[in-house]
């Protein structure tokens, strides 16, 4: 097979998703897979919020506010350059067993390769290692929003993101659509409905910058 027959192959711009979304993708390298050849040496892995949603399997506010902090996090890190997987420790405010907290810490792992001690060790001699790289219950916010910290390893640069989710617009009666949708009771107008406001709410999400804060942290 060419590798023109290859690239086209796996052309990733073919989606069955009842949804589009506009939004940047995040940009970041990952010197593991440009040792192997996956990518060319300083090209980025292109991560969509599409990617995002097939990870969680669904779209809402948390996962489009764990893109967001993600995509404002690395933006603020990284002014000048790209960001760079095995050097940016995630960190949590609050528990992994959180139901905001860990959904959010599992997407943002998923964009940026930090992990609990289960991630990827690196090649040999640990190159590119991404262990112990996400830790919760790391610090004490000034807010009970969902909040969390970057730092860069090689600088020791960090910034914390702080999404304001009770500032998210409200769904009004149509949310309340869901549970007929689960249950198959929902009329074609329900379901369009719902879907109108449920995605509304994310779009704003994902283009509304003044529903996070993004600050430096002194050391």
């Amino acid at each position: 097979m060419s590798e023109n027959t290859t690239r086209t192959g796996t052309n990733r711009t073919d989606s069955n998703m009842a949804v589009e979304y506009d939004v940047e993708p995040i940009r970041i390298r990952d010197p593991v897979a440009e040792a192997l050849a996956v990518l060319d040496p300083g090209d980025p892995f292109i991560v969509t919020y599409e990617d995002v949603v097939t990870a969680a399997g669904h779209s809402c506010p948390t996962a489009s506010g764990a893109y967001r902090i993600a995509q404002m996090g690395l933006d603020a890190l990284y002014p000048d350059d790209l960001p760079v997987r095995s050097e940016v420790e995630v960190l949590a405010a609050g528990p992994r067993d959180d139901a905001t907290y860990g959904v959010m810490g599992r997407l943002i792992s998923y964009v940026t390769g930090a992990a609990q001690e289960d991630g990827f060790g690196g090649l040999a001699g640990g190159y590119g290692d991404r262990r112990n790289m996400l830790t919760f219950d790391a610090f004490d916010p000034d807010s009970a929003a969902p909040t969390f910290r970057f730092r860069r390893t090689d600088t020791d640069e960090t910034v914390e993101v702080t999404y304001h989710v009770g500032d998210v617009p409200d769904g009004g009666p149509a949310l309340g659509n869901l549970q007929r949708i689960i249950e198959g009771t929902a009329s074609n107008e329900d379901r369009e409905l719902f879907a109108d406001v449920w995605h509304g709410r994310v779009r704003s999400v994902l283009s509304d910058d003044s529903l996070f804060t993004v600050t430096t942290i002194e050391h």
